[in-house]
């Protein structure tokens, strides 16, 4: 690996292993990250809680090291505590069986690099169950993602996502700025998966898809186009399944902020509340399901001419994307509920049916604006539910 090359991404690509110390010690010394961590353990002494940490992170070495001592356990704990289950098919990606399976491996195995394209359900734990979940699978590294400056707010929480193989997507910009920011995140990308041999996690779109009918942004795959040949991120379409998503209110209500007032704009505390729902909320069974790499049936493409060739690479993906959506009873009785009728009352019991209504009646609870639209809020959460299933449906 050339180092003399990571020099042009200094600006946003996350610590080297020789820097994780002094990182690690500039963390300490932040004041506002002592005040978090005061908030968690208000009883130990600063000296104390600092001395625990330098403890634990003895023989940290690399920001692989410091996932598997610090946010492992973390994830681990969210995973137990907050979800019904969460697990990995590869199926397609392998050869192999879903985890736990005993298989024969395929062609893709776990030892290769990939460039994971998703649906995006949730700002922080979408790839942080995903590095959870290729560690335990066994594949040898995790995903280094992006993460957009405008939830970097404060120095520590920077510093901790550079730690935790995170690199910048930077917003807000120009158009000629966001050209030179895309250009340059393509071309680290493309170094971090051929050069660092790191895989990469990427959403499909910018943002999460609200309505949760999910579809790949020309842009996106345009972005990663621009560092070099497609072919060399070895792509792969991934699907992540939420049963429960805890900020369906929270994007209803953003739904109907926007409906009253078109130049609503979200602020940042509404995306620290997103985040911290989105974390210590509800979200039942969680299923990740990859698909084969798009360099399987790529070069069906080739002769496309450019004006297409990114619409139909993004139509393909996104029907492998509805392809591995895992679909729950709340799916089907959403999708019922909003058509009138029991089409799909085979995929639900009654007692499922009660839970729903139940959870749903929950989550328009916590809804608190002015002139509150609650037949709106409604529809706007059984069609997040819905969704997937019709997307699922148009994809076969």
């Amino acid at each position: 690996m050339d180092k003399s090359a990571l020099k042009e991404f200094d600006e946003i690509r996350p610590y080297e292993a020789e820097e994780m110390k002094q990182a690690f010690e500039d963390l300490l010394n932040d004041r506002q990250f002592q005040v978090v961590l005061k908030g968690f353990v208000p009883w130990l002494p600063k000296s104390m809680r600092n001395g625990l940490l330098r403890l634990a992170f003895k023989g940290v070495k690399t920001p692989l090291d410091f996932q598997k001592r610090f946010m492992k356990p973390i994830v681990k704990f969210i995973m137990r505590k907050h979800t019904d289950g969460c697990s990995f098919d590869d199926t397609r990606l392998t050869g192999t069986g879903p985890v736990g399976r005993s298989a024969t491996r395929g062609t893709c195995p776990r030892e290769s690099r990939y460039t994971f394209v998703s649906n995006h359900r949730d700002i922080v734990l979408d790839s942080a169950f995903l590095d959870v979940l290729l560690v335990d699978s066994g594949y040898p590294t995790t995903v280094e993602i992006g993460i957009g400056d405008n939830l970097l707010i404060y120095p520590w929480i920077k510093r901790l996502v550079r730690m935790n193989k995170a690199f910048t997507v930077r917003r807000g910009l120009s158009l000629r700025e966001t050209l030179a920011a895309s250009q340059l995140m393509s071309r680290y990308i493309h170094y971090a998966v051929t050069q660092k041999k790191e895989n990469i996690w990427i959403a499909q779109r910018e943002g999460r898809a609200k309505d949760s009918s999910d579809h790949t942004q020309d842009a996106v795959l345009k972005m990663l186009a621009m560092g070099g040949d497609l072919k060399e991120l070895n792509i792969v379409p991934l699907t992540i399944s939420y049963e429960y998503d805890p900020c369906d209110y929270l994007k209803a209500q953003e739904f109907q902020q926007k409906r009253d007032n078109p130049s609503f704009k979200k602020s940042r505390q509404d995306d620290l509340d997103n985040m911290k729902t989105g974390i210590f909320g509800y979200k039942g069974r969680v299923v990740y399901r990859s698909a084969a790499p798009v360099n399987t049936w790529i070069d069906e493409l080739a002769e496309l001419p450019k004006t297409e060739y990114y619409k139909v690479l993004g139509e393909r993906m996104d029907r492998e994307i509805h392809r591995g959506y895992e679909l729950f009873p709340c799916n089907y009785i959403a999708l019922d509920e909003l058509n009138g009728n029991s089409e799909n009352a085979g995929h639900y019991t009654d007692a499922d049916k009660q839970r729903f209504e139940t959870y749903l009646a929950g989550q328009l609870a916590k809804i608190k604006i002015d002139n509150k639209d609650e037949a709106f809020l409604r529809e706007r959460i059984l069609t997040m539910y819905a969704n997937p299933v019709r997307n699922k449906v148009n994809s076969e």
